[in-house]
């Protein structure tokens, strides 16, 4: 039985997190939340669930490397200095960073990277995301991470090659750009679709989540496939066995 410890175990996602830990027949060593002690929780624990703050990221990676724990990584609205603290982490403990713990959307990212490197230019991507009116980020990280896979798919970089909120007079669309578009309203999980579109014919992938015990039945599996796994940065398409 492992000792799972939850970051941010007052939020919805932590609470979710307590459920699926309960079916999984895990042991919960405990949660932390803004003003605890997340070391205390580390050395508590086999595994860390961190689906906090970005800001609370540094500190959360440091407790988990004092205590040699594996952390799983879940929170979103990350800036490229986080990745680089991750990566930092990653040389002494295993990380696994994700946008989305869902299994479903780790299984649309692999087809949409798959899409992009088999379809040319004259493809457009649009990538569309909606999500309860509270959500603070936009894109979502969701939708970051399957733009990161068509950006891969086409060998590219997303940060080069991404449009987000048009508006105005922007100009005739550039050939070779992925597109954002982010909806805010009511009590939506979350609703992604990547569209491909040419001249000739159009085709949708998407992903509707139904319950946010989804994302938490993800967090667990990857947790639980986390340990054990000596120092490195990891990834949700290898715990599915996609990488």
């Amino acid at each position: 039985m492992a000792r799972i410890g939850i970051i941010g175990s007052e939020g919805r996602m932590g609470k979710a997190l307590v459920e699926a830990i309960a079916a999984a027949s895990e042991s919960h060593s405990g949660g932390v939340d803004m003003g605890g002690d997340p070391l205390a929780l580390a050395r508590a624990s086999d595994v860390l669930l961190d689906f906090s703050s970005p800001r609370a990221l540094e500190a959360n990676l440091d407790a988990a490397m004092a205590a040699g724990v594996p952390i799983v990584v879940g929170t979103t609205g990350l800036e490229e200095r986080h990745h680089w603290l991750c990566d930092a982490a990653a040389e002494h403990i295993a990380v696994l960073q994700t946008g989305n713990t869902s299994l479903g959307v780790t299984l649309m990212a692999h087809l949409v990277r798959e899409a992009a490197s088999r379809l040319g230019e004259d493809w457009d991507i649009e990538i569309v995301e909606t999500h309860h009116r509270r959500k603070v980020d936009a894109p979502s990280g969701t939708a970051l991470l399957l733009g990161e896979a068509a950006a891969a798919g086409r060998g590219v970089t997303l940060a080069e090659n991404s449009v987000r909120g048009r508006d105005g007079i922007t100009g005739a669309r550039v050939a070779g750009t992925i597109g954002f578009a982010s909806l805010r309203g009511g009590e939506v999980f979350g609703d992604h679709s990547v569209q491909f579109l040419s001249d000739f014919e159009h085709f949708t992938l998407s992903h509707r989540a139904e319950n946010r015990m989804l994302f938490a039945q993800g967090a667990m599996k990857a947790a639980q496939w986390l340990l054990g796994k000596p120092k490195g940065r990891y990834t949700m398409p290898e715990v599915l066995g996609l990488a």
